[in-house]
Parts: C-alpha cells; structure tokens; sequence
C-alpha cells in the first residue's frame, strides 16, 4: 500500500487558493483519468481519504484535515495503522521560492523554512519523497494574503494546461509502480 498526502487547509475560505494548489490538482488528475471515487472523512485519522489500485497496488489519497502545519499527526496515524514504510509514501505541497511554473521532485530533502514539513519531518522523518510546485510570491502582497489568494484565469489555464500533466508523469515516473 502506498500514501499520497496532499498538505492543505481543508476548510471552504481556503478553496482554490494557491495554498491548495494541490486539491485542485486532485479535481483535475480524478478528470483525466476518469475516476469516480470521492474523498471520504475518516474521524480516526482525521483525514479525507480514497482508494485506488492501479496496477497491482493499493494507493491511498490523503487529504489531512488539519492546519498544514499539523499535517504530520494524520501521517504518522495513517502509516501506524496500515503498516505503511515511509518510502511507500509522497508528499505534494505548494512553495513560494521560485516562478510559478516549476516543479521539483526529490527523494529526501530539508524542510525549507516550512512549518507543515517540519511536522513531518519531526514526527515522522526527513528522507521523504516530496513533489513541490512553486506558486512564486508577488511581494506587492503580504504573505499570507497571496498563498491564500486565487490563481487569475491565465495561472489556472497554465495550471491545467501544463504543470498538473508534468506533475502527473512525476507521480507515475517516480512514484507509482
């Protein structure tokens, strides 16, 4: 069994913000591979989560419903329970470094000034598989103003056009067997 954690905030006034990049990246990769499955709330593990196989092998799609800083508690109720190795799992998670455009996949890594990757990292571990997209930062805003803004019509085109297909060969290249 494998994870895919998406890290978020789960309630309605951070719906298609940049901070959840990811969740709109779910909407669209259910789309493209026309799967029905919906998210179901789990109390135990206080995450939303549905199963896949694909090709043999059970993957879970985790959205925890906590703060992103608190992701790691769901994580680590997830991998106690299924009996899941940390390199059976994949964090996605959206960054403000670079243009907006970039993706980047690594093994393991540092938390990068993050706090929902630093819950992870010390609950959990640091050597991790991540996929990151870069949503950049217009500095003209305050911080938590921009991440919890929403894509304009040209980013989300660009969104749906080309970064979640790339992302989408991450997965299955790195991550999906």
């Amino acid at each position: 069994m494998r994870l895919i954690i998406w890290l978020w905030n789960p309630w309605d006034k951070y719906k298609n913000t940049r901070h959840n990049v990811w969740f709109l990246f779910l909407d669209w990769l259910k789309k493209d591979m026309n799967i029905s499955n919906n998210f179901e709330f789990e109390q135990k593990f206080n995450a939303e989560i549905f199963g896949l196989d694909i090709l043999w092998e059970k993957y879970l799609f985790i959205k925890p419903q906590t703060f992103m800083n608190l992701s790691g508690d769901s994580v680590l109720k997830l991998m106690s329970f299924y009996n899941i190795k940390k390199e059976d799992i994949i964090v996605v998670f959206d960054d403000i470094s670079m243009d907006f455009w970039k993706i980047r996949y690594r093994e393991k890594g540092s938390a990068w000034g993050q706090n929902w990757i630093k819950d992870i990292i010390n609950k959990i571990w640091d050597d991790f598989k991540r996929i990151k997209i870069w949503i950049w930062y217009d500095t003209r805003w305050d911080l938590s103003d921009w991440v919890l803004s929403k894509f304009n019509e040209e980013e989300f085109e660009k969104l749906s056009k080309d970064i979640f297909k790339e992302v989408n060969n991450l997965l299955k290249t790195n991550f999906i067997k």
